[in-house]
């Protein structure tokens, strides 16, 4: 996979200019959106990994193979941020998910180890009311026991109202499940 950051933008006037389809990766803060990209794209240094959360603060495309783009939106649920940020970050998304037309399906992440929070829940609610494919991964699936993940996928699958064979267990550090992650994009894209 050829992959290769493209721009970082705050608004719409910033976007790239291009037809390719887009698919976004969404997630609360801390989630591994950064990882799960890097991994996605097996590319070490392609999205920025830092050590606290919320440091995507911009949307961020990513030209995949000359056929589509990935997009990563800054995660949400983090606290440790100016009221007037947190108002830009909503505006700067919400103009991104009303308007771009390109926009073709989310990727949205939640812990594996975890249960899903509200923002989950909001996230997800909202992509269905706009009628957006959603592909659900649950993140660091390799931090769950194997005897206990299917019953953690079961659990984000009742928590979030998706098939359970929508939901794809991931793991950054042992590379696993990104092959199905891949094959459900290319179906969705039809390429």
């Amino acid at each position: 996979m050829n992959s290769e950051f493209v721009t970082s933008c705050v608004n719409a006037s910033q976007w790239p200019d291009t037809d390719l389809p887009e698919i976004v990766v969404v997630g609360r803060s801390n989630v591994g959106k950064s990882s799960f990209i890097n991994a996605l794209c097996n590319k070490k240094k392609l999205a920025y990994v830092g050590n606290t959360p919320g440091k995507t603060r911009l949307i961020n495309f990513f030209n995949i193979d000359q056929k589509w783009m990935l997009v990563d939106v800054p995660g949400y649920g983090y606290a440790k941020m100016s009221k007037a940020m947190l108002i830009q970050m909503g505006e700067m998304m919400e103009e991104y998910f009303s308007q771009r037309k390109q926009l073709k399906a989310v990727i949205s992440l939640v812990d594996s180890r975890h249960d899903v929070t509200k923002d989950d829940i909001e996230m997800i609610s909202s992509l269905k009311e706009n009628n957006i494919p959603i592909i659900v991964v649950a993140t660091k699936i390799d931090k769950v026991s194997k005897t206990k993940r299917v019953k953690a996928l079961k659990v984000i699958s009742q928590s979030l109202q998706i098939p359970l064979k929508n939901i794809y267990g991931v793991s950054s550090t042992e590379k696993i499940g990104f092959e199905e992650v891949l094959n459900k994009i290319y179906e969705v894209l039809e390429i």
